[in-house]
């Protein structure tokens, strides 16, 4: 098992250049870049500032009493911004650079913030964290026992009714099911049972011990709640197929036949098959809330995390926090598919990968 889990630490090395290098790649072709960003700015402002340039002194103005923004802008000046951002070099020596970098998770500064990307991410990372965590920790804990349960009442009217309200909640959009949330149970027309935005509340450093974990999960409710609706739903009829299709198996018939309680044949020779298409699905599931589903319900419930960082990051063309998030998400979802490697060889020791792969 050694052998294997180098042989996929290995694999990561190709794995994370090859994705550096599609999106560099990507990044020459598309208009917009950080420079014409700033250059926009300028020729609708009218102004540039140290933050921009870096400099002590400000751009500005002519004879006429105009900025130099409106009427065209010097070409030293844009050689100067080409220089401050790297772009003065050839995309090859870019890209080198950008990679020997990350090798040493040296990710460099924001173009337009005055703080390094690994600050920035271990800023956003709390909020991306508590709806990943939550929501996939939340799916599992009610999608795992009503599943097994509609699995052994298969065909029953519980079976039915529940079938019909995981349908419903499957075709709820999340973000949907997210304002439904926000009107009726913080502050809308009906209740006020929650709080509308934050991760905690604003005098929460000056809260006891309990009484901060009581506000943190108060204000995260709705948030995982909206989160996990649609995972919910597609891992309680994953489990309940699962199962179904492990209890029809001529083992499960021999057991029975020997004897054995429905209990014990349930949850001593069902379970541990029937659980691995289960637990194969969790980084998919984990990932999603992670990185995909957060940028919407972050920006419904006026969360400042990872996905709406990303968002903005390609919005405003900055590179640093775009390759940054993008070297940390694909290192995080690799290691996480990993993970679950070993998680079928806890589960079910009689799997062997490297016999496998042998």
């Amino acid at each position: 098992m050694g052998a294997y889990i180098l042989r996929r630490l290995l694999l990561i090395v190709p794995t994370m250049l090859g994705i550096l290098v599609i999106n560099f790649a990507i990044i020459q072709f598309l208009p917009g870049g950080p420079i014409e960003q700033i250059i926009a700015q300028l020729n609708e402002a009218g102004n540039v500032t140290e933050r921009i340039t870096g400099g002590g002194q400000e751009i500005a103005v002519g004879d006429e009493g105009g900025y130099l923004g409106r009427r065209g802008l010097d070409e030293s000046f844009i050689k100067e911004l080409e220089q401050q951002f790297g772009f003065d070099k050839p995309p090859l020596e870019r890209f080198l650079l950008m990679v020997g970098n990350y090798a040493r998770f040296d990710f460099g500064e924001s173009y337009f913030r005055s703080i390094s990307v690994v600050d920035l991410v271990i800023e956003k990372m709390p909020v991306s964290i508590t709806l990943g965590l939550w929501s996939t920790l939340l799916a599992y804990l009610i999608s795992i026992p009503l599943g097994i349960r509609k699995a052994v009442r298969d065909g029953t009217i519980f079976d039915s009714w529940t079938s019909a309200v995981i349908i419903a909640a499957y075709a709820i959009p999340g973000f949907l099911f997210a304002v439904l949330l926000l009107v009726f149970f913080a502050g809308g027309s009906y209740y006020q049972w929650f709080p509308l935005r934050g991760l905690v509340s604003s005098n929460w450093h000056e809260l006891s011990l309990v009484d901060k974990v009581l506000d943190y999960f108060w204000h995260i409710t709705l948030p995982v709640v909206a989160s996990s609706i649609a995972s919910f739903a597609a891992l309680t009829l994953l489990t309940k197929n699962s199962f179904l299709d492990e209890i029809r198996k001529q083992y499960v018939i021999t057991a029975r036949a020997k004897g054995l309680s429905e209990r014990r044949v349930l949850y001593g020779h069902v379970f541990r098959n029937a659980m691995l298409i289960v637990i194969s699905n969790f980084p998919g599931l984990f990932l999603a809330v992670f990185f995909g589903g957060s940028l919407i319900i972050e920006t419904i419930f006026s969360l400042d995390g990872l996905g709406r960082l990303s968002f903005e990051s390609v919005v405003k063309r900055d590179y640093p926090v775009v390759f940054g998030t993008l070297y940390v998400f694909g290192l995080l979802g690799l290691l996480v598919n990993l993970l679950s490697d070993l998680t079928y060889v806890w589960i079910d020791p009689r799997i062997d990968f490297e016999t496998r792969e042998g």
